[in-house]
């Protein structure tokens, strides 16, 4: 079904005027739907992900998670490229976020090796889903107050990246019960990245228009190349560096702020 531009605005054709260019609007909702459609598929992935973990899938159930962070990724952006942004939008996806970044993580981090901790390991893995809502709630109260080219603590995704990217690494159970232990400081840091204040670069303001393109473009390029030549080992060591990037920035900040602060030769000494 379509109308002239002058019939959607209630006006009648002037007289003489050439043919007028019809408004499509199966078209218009069609690019409304879109984003949704993508965030429907960040839900569907981590409902899946629970099932694979169940029955033990660890490769897939994993593997899957990072195809929604995609979803995730483009749904935004599909949106605002469209002019589709909408308050329920953004609600949908932040309760997508929760299912995808934090309920299936966290099951099937406890699935995979917390669940030799019994209570405690159950404990740890909820501690995760709970931490990462908690810094979905905030994100939604602040996102029109904080500085855009940061984040307030790890995002839910990158969380969630690092949680379950050594299960994809590594799918098999863990041989040994150090390994299990670490796996479980690992969970108990992430859930505390993402409630801190500590400050995450958000890359938003990266424009390779810019004079610094001629150095982001080559590396760009490389960290592609290197995510399809070997995915799960890329992805997982690039997400442990950006969690630990802005937790080792402050901390090299609070070392060396005694020698920045240390008053210098007094004049004519």
């Amino acid at each position: 079904m379509t109308e002239t531009v002058s019939q959607a605005a209630g006006n009648p054709p002037a007289p003489g005027a050439g043919p007028l260019k019809p408004i499509r609007r199966g078209l218009g909702r069609g690019v409304y739907v879109l984003p949704t459609l993508l965030t429907l598929g960040n839900v569907l992935c981590g409902y899946l992900s629970l099932d694979l973990a169940l029955r033990r899938e660890f490769f897939w159930a994993s593997a899957i998670l990072f195809l929604g962070g995609v979803l995730d990724g483009l749904d935004g952006r599909v949106a605002r490229l469209t002019g589709a942004t909408s308050p329920f939008g953004e609600q949908l996806d932040s309760l997508a976020d929760v299912v995808s970044f934090g309920l299936a993580p966290s099951f099937l981090a406890y699935r995979w090796a917390l669940i030799e901790f019994d209570r405690v390991g159950l404990a740890v893995s909820f501690l995760f889903l709970v931490c990462g809502a908690c810094r979905l709630a905030r994100f939604n109260v602040m996102v029109h107050v904080v500085d855009k080219r940061h984040f307030v603590g790890l995002p839910i995704p990158a969380a969630a990246g690092a949680l379950v990217g050594p299960i994809w690494l590594h799918p098999d159970p863990l041989p040994k019960v150090g390994f299990e232990v670490a796996y479980l400081v690992l969970c108990l840091i992430l859930s505390y990245f993402m409630v801190s204040t500590i400050r995450y670069r958000s890359f938003k303001e990266l424009d390779l228009r810019s004079k610094k393109s001629p150095l982001l473009v080559p590396a760009i390029g490389l960290v592609v190349a290197a995510i399809f030549y070997k995915p799960q080992l890329t992805l997982t060591v690039l997400l442990f560096i950006y969690a630990a990037s802005a937790p080792a920035a402050k901390l090299f900040s609070w070392v060396s702020k005694p020698f920045s602060n240390k008053p210098g030769p007094a004049e004519g000494a």
